[in-house]
């Protein structure tokens, strides 16, 4: 098997299952109607997600390099940006509503993962990127025009700030990936989740009561389990082998897959104008999935590169340049 060509087609697969996972976490939501505060929730999810994921991924490689002062820096700013994210998306739920959230949560993320990427590792942004991210940003918005009106402005900006930490935290994961290769990178996801739940503790003890009642118990335990130890596997997986910019334009599945189940479980309309939303992220994600084979100019480039490994790169300023997209 030629890694270099299915190993970056692995990633995005990767990649999109958990944005799939992701995008059950609204419907999951309004089928509990849970009536525990958002950051209590939140906290909640990364602490049973947390302690899955380590039980599973933590080894010795992962506590050995936490000694190395290299993986310091961006694992706390991982686990910061997790904790405001959860935070700050969930709140943002409880004002604007599942849809305007998530749509503009996703929609500012690529935008702030290519500012980033471009600052901490010098990945560069793409013509297929730019294409992909604005056929699937075009689409995010189709989705939301049926239910656009009346806009709460703080829900807005907290929607805004959970795009900003999303990139921030994909960036940073990419960047651990880089610095510490053999670690493993889900390990040190286990350990930015837990990190980032300490920041909700005070909001969880006082929602300590309903974490315990029917609904919410099973709420939590889906939101932990299956959108948080799972899916972060997936993502941290998926990341080592794509670029960080590509993860974020594929991510924006998640609104998609949200509008679906609302439309198979919730029984919920879309309008045509939302339909072609759907078909317009579903052409953005085709074209970052494409091997660079098929891109134009794009074999050159491709015979030229190294092959990639599991340790994703070297920590220099290009090592986030996988030969993928």
């Amino acid at each position: 098997m030629d890694t270099r060509t299915n190993g970056p087609l692995l990633g995005a697969g990767l990649v999109l299952g958990a944005a799939v996972l992701w995008g059950t976490v609204g419907p999951a939501q309004v089928l509990a109607s849970s009536t525990m505060a958002p950051a209590a929730l939140g906290g909640w999810r990364l602490l049973v997600g947390g302690l899955v994921l380590a039980m599973f991924a933590v080894r010795r490689h992962t506590l050995r390099a936490l000694a190395t002062g290299a993986v310091v820096r961006p694992l706390l700013i991982c686990a910061m940006s997790t904790g405001v994210f959860q935070a700050a998306l969930m709140s943002s739920v409880t004002r604007t509503g599942a849809a305007l959230a998530t749509v503009v949560a996703l929609g500012v993320a690529p935008a702030a993962i290519g500012l980033c990427s471009r600052w901490v590792t010098g990945e560069r942004m793409t013509a297929v990127w730019m294409a992909g991210t604005a056929a699937a940003v075009a689409g995010c918005a189709l989705l939301l025009t049926p239910g656009s009106e009346g806009v709460d402005t703080p829900g807005l900006l907290l929607a805004v700030a959970a795009g900003v930490c999303y990139g921030l935290y994909t960036v940073f994961a990419k960047k651990l990936a880089a610095v510490a290769p053999a670690a493993q990178l889900p390990g040190l996801a286990a350990l930015s989740l837990l990190a980032g739940a300490l920041p909700l503790t005070p909001w969880m003890v006082d929602s300590a009561a309903p974490a315990r009642a029917g609904a919410t118990f099973t709420l939590i335990a889906w939101l932990g389990v299956a959108t948080t130890a799972l899916a972060y596997w997936l993502f941290t997986t998926g990341l080592t082998k794509v670029r960080a910019t590509t993860a974020g334009t594929l991510s924006l599945a998640e609104p998609l897959a949200a509008a679906l189940i609302g439309v198979l479980l919730l029984h919920e309309h879309l309008s045509p104008v939302a339909w072609a939303g759907g078909a317009l992220i579903l052409a953005g994600m085709v074209t970052m999935c494409l091997p660079p084979r098929f891109l134009p100019g794009s074999a050159r480039r491709f015979e030229a590169s190294p092959p990639v490994h599991a340790g994703v790169g070297t920590g220099t300023r290009n090592s986030g340049d996988i030969p993928a997209y």
